[in-house]
């Protein structure tokens, strides 16, 4: 099928195996903790600093990274990546087991995953292109990559739900720990060539990259106005989902099982979005799509907020990460598709920074307001920035057409 054409290149395929183990892993990792955080501590506060201290590193060494990845074998990195990341997940099965685990661990443990994810995911991204064979089927690979990590949203979530209000926190660990074989084996089998760009470019330090990505991102306001839009909606509008578990336990009186019927209607509409563009055809307006996505998103804020009843607030929820796939997919797939290779990782990384770099501190920020507000006041106000941040970006298109038009 036309849909799933990038599964035809070998090196892609293996890819998409291995992460589809490996990430229901880390979902079933990912509730387990976020529950854990709020039976320890009863606070919404600590819900978004965990979150934001084990995502803070992608906003301080994302610019780095870009031109350190650049320079470098993308493959080699990702290997050493997920080694480190399924260390990391040993430790923290172990303190679990040894019963010594508080928030405090919580949270450093959280901050040597984000360092570690901040090269995974820019190493990741840039090995992407890699995989595939030709160009024009790269954003079809791009969304079928973003598929499976929503595909696996939708079931790791389920599943930890289930084992977390059985077994306890412990087995979602431990499974998270096994997860990584799958994930290695992969990678292990793949015959990646990565061209002589990396034994022949000139190795430039990494401030100097830094000021040639910053340079290049400034001579493309279209990039850069996508990197805006996603840095604000990261801020003010993304971190609904470190909300998540007091919305099942406050709004509507729910326990760890409701939790992940939360989480899992997040993962199937983000998957339903990462569907939807990987059916797009070359060619459609990528810009117009996301002004779109960011006044769904908005707006569906505002209804989950309003919601009486726990379906409607569950298929709310889906419309809010279908348009939050939209977005940030669109935006991805614009900058690979319309960077230089020579800047491209560069470029990927300040996306990371403005993705997962800003999201902490947007966590952090929307934790505090919703401590001091409640939670149902908080979703109507990241909904209605929502909406504003589409109204700015649509301004900004008609203006950019305008000048176009007249120049």
């Amino acid at each position: 099928m036309d849909l799933f054409r990038s599964l035809r290149y070998p090196n892609f395929r293996l890819n998409t195996i291995g992460q589809s183990i490996s990430l229901i892993g880390t979902w079933m990792q990912r509730i387990a903790v976020s529950w854990m955080v709020y039976e320890l501590t009863n606070s919404m506060f600590w819900l978004g600093f965990v979150s934001f201290i084990s995502l803070c590193p992608s906003l301080f060494l994302s610019p780095f990274i870009g031109p350190f990845v650049d320079n470098r074998s993308k493959y080699k990195l990702v290997v050493v990546t997920q080694i480190s990341l399924m260390v990391q997940t040993g430790i923290l099965t172990l303190l679990v087991y040894l019963g010594v685990i508080n928030v405090y661990w919580l949270c450093t443990l959280g901050f040597v995953q984000g360092v570690i994810n901040a090269f995974d995911v820019v190493g990741r991204q840039a090995l992407l292109s890699h995989l595939v064979g030709s160009r024009k089927d790269l954003p079809n690979a791009i969304a079928l990559n973003s598929s499976v990590f929503n595909a696996t949203r939708m079931i790791g979530p389920a599943i930890g739900g289930f084992l977390l209000s059985s077994y306890g926190e412990l087995v979602c660990f431990f499974i998270n720990f096994l997860s990584f074989g799958p994930v290695l084996l992969t990678l292990f089998l793949m015959r990646v060539n990565e061209g002589k760009s990396i034994e022949k470019q000139n190795r430039s330090s990494t401030w100097d990259g830094l000021i040639e990505g910053f340079e290049y991102l400034k001579r493309s306001p279209h990039i850069a106005s996508l990197i805006v839009i996603m840095s604000f909606s990261s801020l003010f509008v993304i971190p609904y989902t470190s909300l998540l578990p007091a919305v099942a336990r406050d709004l509507f009186q729910g326990n760890e099982r409701t939790f992940s019927w939360f989480e899992s209607a997040a993962g199937f509409g983000a998957m339903i979005g990462a569907i939807r563009m990987a059916t797009l055809k070359s060619g459609e307006n990528l810009r117009y799509r996301v002004m779109f996505a960011a006044l769904i998103m908005g707006v569906s804020l505002i209804l989950l907020a309003y919601s009486h009843y726990l379906l409607s607030a569950l298929l709310f929820t889906v419309a809010v990460s279908f348009a939050m796939m939209m977005q940030n997919s669109s935006i991805n797939t614009y900058i690979q598709t319309h960077s230089i290779p020579a800047y491209r990782a560069r470029i990927m990384s300040y996306y990371v920074m403005a993705f997962q770099g800003v999201f902490p501190i947007g966590s952090l920020l929307i934790g505090a307001v919703a401590q001091a507000i409640g939670i149902k006041l908080t979703l109507y106000f990241m909904g209605g920035l929502g909406v504003l941040i589409s109204f700015c970006y649509y301004i900004y298109l008609r203006l950019r057409i305008h000048r176009k038009l007249f120049s």
